[in-house]
């Protein structure tokens, strides 16, 4: 069996440690993966170690959905990996409120207790929602509207307008899965308070799919076209940078671009992974690079939006008050 350490805090920036450990899976080394590296054993069940998870973000997640069913895919026998769940009694309530135990049951063997979610009211913006059709898009928007009133304007202090706004790239967000990725994705949306790495309160999206990716979906109108330079970078900038889709229609593919354009008003980050590459927007409280090649390989695309509280608002006392949801406390 193949032990995959889960790491205490599991978010966008310590995914890539979660995948590594995930090199020589058969599903990493197919034609529908991301990279072509080689397996380099039989394929064996693989275990889950979350027993130390002590934070945990929507991308920290959804990219644990994710891993489950890459390696799923790559079990003898069709056998589940096992996921064993976090020992901190906080953290196995937030992943039950967050819906994930429910979406892991379908993915995971899972292990260890499981916890309840927390009575009382709820700050979640969207708890994980799986993303395969036309209609849950459609749902993902109507359950997302009345939080987001809320949350967006008592937390966050964003203007109504901007509600609309957030809907929108939200639909954005996972109409992409449908029309590039033919594969089934995930999407959530939680608020945070990042006391220690901003000062103020987040919105945190994730949406993930394990689908063709970005080179995958771009190759047929566009290897040609980059020839030596083509890949996974050269893929992602082409539709980040370029707005280039698969789809010749006008005005398609414009999507990523004004979801560019509004986290960049909201002073947000926004950044796409696929394949071995990641490229992104970043703010000038971030210190991550704008791209980076040579990633450990995973197929699809993770999308991962920052939506930072507006710091010209004053807030109420109350909503000064207000502390981060059961396993996101660790003060960033």
């Amino acid at each position: 069996m193949k032990i995959v350490t889960v790491p205490s805090s599991m978010e966008e920036r310590t995914f890539d440690q979660l995948v590594g450990e995930l090199a020589g899976l058969p599903a990493l080394a197919s034609p529908g993966g991301a990279g072509a590296m080689a397996a380099t054993s039989p394929p064996e069940r693989v275990l889950f170690d979350a027993r130390k998870l002590r934070w945990v973000d929507p991308y920290g997640m959804v990219g644990l959905l994710a891993a489950g069913e890459v390696a799923g895919r790559g079990a003898s026998g069709g056998e589940k990996p096992v996921l064993q769940l976090p020992e901190s009694p906080e953290v196995g309530s937030y992943l039950a409120r967050m819906g994930f135990l429910r979406q892991a049951e379908a993915l995971f063997e899972l292990h260890g207790a499981t916890r309840a979610p927390r009575d009382g009211g709820s700050d979640v913006l969207l708890e994980i929602t799986p993303i395969s059709s036309h209609g849950d898009v459609h749902e993902v928007v109507e359950r997302v509207q009345g939080a987001a009133t809320v949350i967006l304007a008592r937390q966050l202090h964003y203007p109504a307008s901007a509600v609309v706004q957030f809907s929108v790239i939200l639909s954005e967000v996972c109409q992409n899965i449908l029309e590039h990725a033919d594969a089934r994705g995930w999407v959530a949306a939680q608020t945070y308070n990042w006391a220690r790495r901003l000062g103020r309160k987040v919105a945190v999206i994730a949406v993930m799919d394990l689908g063709v990716g970005f080179r995958g979906s771009l190759a047929s109108g566009q290897a040609a076209r980059w020839g030596e330079r083509w890949g996974d970078a050269a893929a992602l900038e082409a539709a980040f940078l370029h707005g280039i889709t698969r789809f010749p229609d006008p005005g398609r593919g414009q999507g990523i671009q004004q979801i560019r354009k509004q986290v960049g008003r909201w002073g947000g980050k926004f950044s796409i992974r696929s394949g071995t590459a990641q490229i992104a927007d970043i703010p000038d409280w971030d210190d991550a690079p704008p791209l980076t090649e040579k990633l450990p390989p995973f197929p699809g695309s993770q999308i991962c939006i920052v939506m930072p509280e507006r710091v010209e608002a004053s807030a109420p006392p109350a909503a000064q008050a207000t502390t981060s949801p059961p396993g996101a406390r660790r003060p960033r």
